[in-house]
């Protein structure tokens, strides 16, 4: 499962991400990519899975949230300053009032994001869903 992040910024990192044109990149042990990065106030985490967690689209959902939930608290934000969500399901008729139903439950119904939920083909058969936030640093 998803490791406690090792990182938290600091206020004055979070001030100089927010202010200047300079891009924080956290999470880069992936050759591939980064956790999160974070430009000009601006924090965008990477797509979260979670195939692990069994083969319910509930309890994936569940993982992915909880993932974003901890990525957003390493980078200074959290879902409060959500701004836009983007959710992938393996299949869309089958899971999709499942995921919302954690989803309702997850996110807070005064600080809803912008989102959008499509049917894909997934890296893996056993991941059923994954999620990408996009959030503010707070003022």
């Amino acid at each position: 499962l998803f490791q406690k992040p090792s990182f938290t910024m600091t206020r004055s990192l979070r001030l100089l991400a927010r202010r200047c044109s300079s891009i924080v990149r956290i999470g880069t042990d992936d050759p591939r990519m980064s956790k999160v990065v974070i430009h000009r106030g601006v924090v965008y985490t990477s797509g979260q899975t979670a195939a692990d967690a069994g083969d319910c689209v509930e309890k994936q959902t569940k993982s992915c949230l909880a993932k974003i939930d901890a990525l957003l608290a390493e980078a200074g934000t959290s879902k409060s300053n959500a701004l836009n969500a983007t959710i992938w399901l393996k299949d869309i008729e089958a899971d999709f009032k499942r995921m919302n139903g954690v989803w309702n439950e997850w996110v807070e119904a005064d600080n809803k994001p912008t989102r959008a939920t499509v049917q894909a083909a997934m890296a893996r058969p056993s991941i059923l869903v994954e999620i990408q936030v996009t959030a503010a640093l707070p003022e």
